[in-house]
Protein backbone atom coordinates (compact mmCIF):
# COMPACT_ATOMS: atom_id res chain seq x y z
CA UNK A 1 0.00 0.00 0.00
CA UNK A 2 0.87 3.67 -0.58
CA UNK A 3 1.14 6.34 1.29
CA UNK A 4 -2.22 7.70 0.23
CA UNK A 5 -3.71 4.42 0.13
CA UNK A 6 -3.00 4.41 4.32
CA UNK A 7 -4.58 7.25 4.44
CA UNK A 8 -7.37 6.01 2.73
CA UNK A 9 -7.59 3.00 4.54
CA UNK A 10 -6.73 5.60 8.32
CA UNK A 11 -9.59 7.65 7.32
CA UNK A 12 -12.09 4.60 6.48
CA UNK A 13 -11.41 3.00 10.13
CA UNK A 14 -11.18 6.21 11.73
CA UNK A 15 -14.93 6.65 10.26
CA UNK A 16 -15.96 3.05 11.13
CA UNK A 17 -14.86 3.64 14.73
CA UNK A 18 -16.60 7.22 15.02
CA UNK A 19 -20.32 5.30 14.24
CA UNK A 20 -19.74 2.67 16.26
CA UNK A 21 -19.09 4.94 19.28
CA UNK A 22 -21.97 6.60 18.20
CA UNK A 23 -24.08 4.31 17.93
CA UNK A 24 -23.26 3.00 21.27
CA UNK A 25 -23.20 6.43 22.85
CA UNK A 26 -27.34 6.29 21.74
CA UNK A 27 -27.89 3.07 23.35
CA UNK A 28 -26.59 4.19 26.61
CA UNK A 29 -27.92 7.42 26.87
CA UNK A 30 -31.34 5.26 27.01
CA UNK A 31 -29.53 4.52 30.44
CA UNK A 32 -27.61 7.89 31.61
CA UNK A 33 -29.41 8.03 34.84
CA UNK A 34 -28.08 4.67 36.18
CA UNK A 35 -24.94 5.08 34.27
CA UNK A 36 -24.45 7.99 35.80
CA UNK A 37 -25.06 6.93 39.03
CA UNK A 38 -22.46 4.16 38.92
CA UNK A 39 -19.94 6.27 37.97
CA UNK A 40 -20.17 8.35 40.88
CA UNK A 41 -21.06 6.03 43.51
CA UNK A 42 -17.09 5.35 44.72
CA UNK A 43 -17.14 9.23 45.38
CA UNK A 44 -20.50 9.08 46.81
CA UNK A 45 -19.73 6.49 49.12
CA UNK A 46 -16.99 7.97 50.73
CA UNK A 47 -18.41 11.28 51.08
CA UNK A 48 -19.55 13.36 55.03
CA UNK A 49 -23.09 13.11 55.13
CA UNK A 50 -23.22 16.92 55.06
CA UNK A 51 -21.33 17.15 52.03
CA UNK A 52 -23.18 16.76 48.14
CA UNK A 53 -21.61 16.99 44.80
CA UNK A 54 -22.31 20.22 43.02
CA UNK A 55 -22.57 21.44 39.24
CA UNK A 56 -21.25 25.53 39.02
CA UNK A 57 -22.64 25.93 35.24
CA UNK A 58 -26.63 25.82 34.51
CA UNK A 59 -25.40 23.13 31.51
CA UNK A 60 -23.03 21.11 33.15
CA UNK A 61 -25.36 18.57 34.53
CA UNK A 62 -26.90 18.07 31.03
CA UNK A 63 -23.28 17.73 29.35
CA UNK A 64 -22.41 15.48 31.95
CA UNK A 65 -24.67 13.15 31.04
CA UNK A 66 -23.70 13.38 27.60
CA UNK A 67 -20.48 12.41 28.25
CA UNK A 68 -21.05 9.30 30.70
CA UNK A 69 -23.22 8.30 27.71
CA UNK A 70 -19.97 8.93 25.44
CA UNK A 71 -18.23 6.99 27.49
CA UNK A 72 -20.46 4.29 28.59
CA UNK A 73 -21.01 3.55 24.64
CA UNK A 74 -17.09 3.36 23.39
CA UNK A 75 -16.34 0.84 26.18
CA UNK A 76 -19.87 -0.53 24.91
CA UNK A 77 -18.67 -0.95 21.08
CA UNK A 78 -14.82 -1.47 22.18
CA UNK A 79 -14.93 -4.88 20.22
CA UNK A 80 -15.85 -3.66 16.79
CA UNK A 81 -13.48 -0.28 17.92
CA UNK A 82 -10.50 -2.85 18.24
CA UNK A 83 -11.03 -4.99 15.19
CA UNK A 84 -11.50 -2.17 13.55
CA UNK A 85 -7.41 -1.15 14.67
CA UNK A 86 -6.38 -4.49 14.35
CA UNK A 87 -7.78 -4.13 10.75
CA UNK A 88 -5.65 -1.16 9.70
CA UNK A 89 -2.49 -2.82 11.32
CA UNK A 90 -3.09 -5.97 9.63
CA UNK A 91 -1.15 -5.32 6.49
CA UNK A 92 2.19 -5.44 8.72
CA UNK A 93 1.04 -9.02 9.78
CA UNK A 94 1.65 -12.29 8.39
CA UNK A 95 -1.45 -14.13 6.82
CA UNK A 96 -1.70 -16.88 9.03
CA UNK A 97 -2.14 -14.47 11.42
CA UNK A 98 -4.77 -12.04 10.02
CA UNK A 99 -6.71 -14.98 10.56
CA UNK A 100 -7.10 -14.50 14.54
CA UNK A 101 -8.01 -10.13 13.73
CA UNK A 102 -11.67 -11.06 15.57
CA UNK A 103 -9.90 -12.93 18.31
CA UNK A 104 -7.59 -10.82 19.26
CA UNK A 105 -9.89 -7.61 18.54
CA UNK A 106 -12.00 -9.34 21.83
CA UNK A 107 -8.78 -10.16 23.51
CA UNK A 108 -8.21 -6.51 23.16
CA UNK A 109 -11.64 -4.86 24.35
CA UNK A 110 -12.06 -7.61 27.11
CA UNK A 111 -8.48 -6.45 28.66
CA UNK A 112 -9.29 -2.53 28.29
CA UNK A 113 -12.54 -3.12 29.73
CA UNK A 114 -10.78 -5.07 32.67
CA UNK A 115 -8.25 -2.54 33.50
CA UNK A 116 -10.86 0.16 33.61
CA UNK A 117 -12.74 -2.04 35.67
CA UNK A 118 -9.57 -2.42 38.22
CA UNK A 119 -9.60 1.08 38.17
CA UNK A 120 -13.06 1.79 39.25
CA UNK A 121 -13.48 -1.20 41.83
CA UNK A 122 -10.06 -1.01 43.44
CA UNK A 123 -8.11 2.51 43.22
CA UNK A 124 -11.62 4.59 43.53
CA UNK A 125 -12.45 3.68 46.39
CA UNK A 126 -8.52 3.51 48.28
CA UNK A 127 -8.55 7.12 46.27
CA UNK A 128 -11.45 8.47 46.95
CA UNK A 129 -11.05 7.88 50.46
CA UNK A 130 -7.65 9.50 50.75
CA UNK A 131 -8.94 12.72 49.35
CA UNK A 132 -12.07 12.98 51.54
CA UNK A 133 -10.16 12.18 54.54
CA UNK A 134 -8.84 15.97 54.42
CA UNK A 135 -12.54 17.14 55.18
CA UNK A 136 -12.60 17.90 59.12
CA UNK A 137 -15.01 20.63 60.47
CA UNK A 138 -13.88 23.84 58.96
CA UNK A 139 -13.56 22.35 55.36
CA UNK A 140 -16.27 20.30 53.81
CA UNK A 141 -15.49 18.05 49.95
CA UNK A 142 -18.23 19.05 47.43
CA UNK A 143 -16.81 18.32 44.39
CA UNK A 144 -18.22 19.20 40.84
CA UNK A 145 -19.82 16.87 38.20
CA UNK A 146 -17.14 18.41 36.25
CA UNK A 147 -13.79 17.79 37.62
CA UNK A 148 -15.09 14.42 39.10
CA UNK A 149 -15.83 13.36 35.58
CA UNK A 150 -12.94 14.52 34.11
CA UNK A 151 -10.43 13.19 36.66
CA UNK A 152 -12.51 9.70 36.93
CA UNK A 153 -12.45 9.06 32.92
CA UNK A 154 -8.82 9.83 32.96
CA UNK A 155 -8.15 7.02 35.45
CA UNK A 156 -10.35 4.48 33.83
CA UNK A 157 -8.76 4.91 30.02
CA UNK A 158 -5.55 4.82 31.56
CA UNK A 159 -6.05 1.65 33.11
CA UNK A 160 -8.11 0.36 30.24
CA UNK A 161 -5.05 1.21 28.06
CA UNK A 162 -2.47 0.14 30.66
CA UNK A 163 -3.98 -3.44 30.32
CA UNK A 164 -3.36 -3.37 26.93
CA UNK A 165 0.36 -3.82 27.12
CA UNK A 166 0.55 -7.45 26.62
CA UNK A 167 -0.94 -7.20 23.11
CA UNK A 168 1.22 -4.01 22.68
CA UNK A 169 4.28 -6.02 23.30
CA UNK A 170 2.71 -8.91 20.97
CA UNK A 171 2.87 -6.95 17.90
CA UNK A 172 5.82 -5.21 18.58
CA UNK A 173 7.38 -8.33 18.44
CA UNK A 174 5.83 -9.76 15.42
CA UNK A 175 7.48 -6.95 13.96
CA UNK A 176 10.89 -7.39 15.12
CA UNK A 177 10.64 -4.18 17.07
CA UNK A 178 10.97 -5.41 20.33
CA UNK A 179 12.23 -8.75 21.80
CA UNK A 180 12.12 -11.13 25.54
CA UNK A 181 15.68 -10.43 25.45
CA UNK A 182 15.95 -6.56 25.20
CA UNK A 183 12.34 -6.61 27.64
CA UNK A 184 14.36 -8.57 29.76
CA UNK A 185 17.88 -6.04 29.78
CA UNK A 186 16.05 -3.05 30.75
CA UNK A 187 13.58 -4.36 33.27
CA UNK A 188 15.04 -1.64 35.61
CA UNK A 189 13.89 1.39 33.29
CA UNK A 190 10.63 -0.19 32.41
CA UNK A 191 10.14 -0.89 36.83
CA UNK A 192 11.01 2.89 37.49
CA UNK A 193 8.52 4.05 34.31
CA UNK A 194 5.87 1.98 35.54
CA UNK A 195 6.28 3.91 38.91
CA UNK A 196 6.20 7.15 37.73
CA UNK A 197 3.63 6.83 35.61
CA UNK A 198 1.56 5.32 38.63
CA UNK A 199 2.64 8.20 40.81
CA UNK A 200 1.22 10.64 37.96
CA UNK A 201 -1.58 9.04 37.34
CA UNK A 202 -3.16 7.88 40.51
CA UNK A 203 -3.85 10.20 43.96
CA UNK A 204 -0.58 11.18 45.53
CA UNK A 205 -0.59 8.22 48.20
CA UNK A 206 1.86 5.06 48.34
CA UNK A 207 -1.49 2.63 47.88
CA UNK A 208 -2.98 4.02 45.05
CA UNK A 209 0.61 3.58 43.25
CA UNK A 210 1.00 0.62 44.16
CA UNK A 211 -2.01 -0.78 42.72
CA UNK A 212 -1.35 0.53 39.57
CA UNK A 213 2.11 -0.39 39.36
CA UNK A 214 1.72 -3.50 40.81
CA UNK A 215 -0.45 -4.85 37.87
CA UNK A 216 1.63 -3.36 35.24
CA UNK A 217 4.74 -5.13 36.50
CA UNK A 218 3.25 -7.92 36.33
CA UNK A 219 1.41 -7.54 33.25
CA UNK A 220 5.49 -6.47 31.71
CA UNK A 221 6.63 -9.89 32.87
CA UNK A 222 3.92 -11.28 30.90
CA UNK A 223 4.60 -9.33 28.06
CA UNK A 224 8.35 -10.39 27.99
CA UNK A 225 7.00 -14.30 27.64
CA UNK A 226 4.78 -12.91 25.11
CA UNK A 227 7.50 -11.77 23.19
CA UNK A 228 9.34 -14.76 23.49
CA UNK A 229 6.77 -17.42 22.43
CA UNK A 230 5.14 -15.10 19.71
CA UNK A 231 8.09 -12.88 18.43
CA UNK A 232 10.18 -12.69 15.25
CA UNK A 233 13.42 -13.57 17.45
CA UNK A 234 12.08 -16.93 17.85
CA UNK A 235 11.48 -17.95 14.35
CA UNK A 236 14.98 -16.23 13.38
CA UNK A 237 16.68 -18.70 16.63
CA UNK A 238 14.43 -21.73 15.03
CA UNK A 239 16.19 -20.84 11.55
CA UNK A 240 19.85 -20.66 12.95
CA UNK A 241 19.39 -24.03 14.73
CA UNK A 242 17.76 -25.30 11.42
CA UNK A 243 21.12 -24.41 9.82
CA UNK A 244 23.26 -25.05 12.22
CA UNK A 245 22.53 -28.87 12.11
CA UNK A 246 22.59 -28.30 7.99
CA UNK A 247 25.96 -27.32 8.52
CA UNK A 248 27.34 -30.05 10.53
CA UNK A 249 25.60 -32.73 8.67
CA UNK A 250 28.45 -34.13 6.14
Amino acid sequence: MTFTEHLEELRYRLFRIIIAAFVGFLICYAFKERLFDILMQPLVKVLPEASSMIFTGLPEAFFTYLKVSLVAGVFLASPYIFYQIWRFVGPGMYETERKFIIPIAFISALFFVVGALFGYFVVFPIGFQFFVGFANEMIQPMPSLREYFSFAVKLLFAFGIAFELPLFIFFLARLGIVSSKGLRKQRKYAVLVIFLAAAFLTPPDIISQVLMSGPLILLYEVSIWVAYIWGRERKFRGKKEDDDQDDDEP
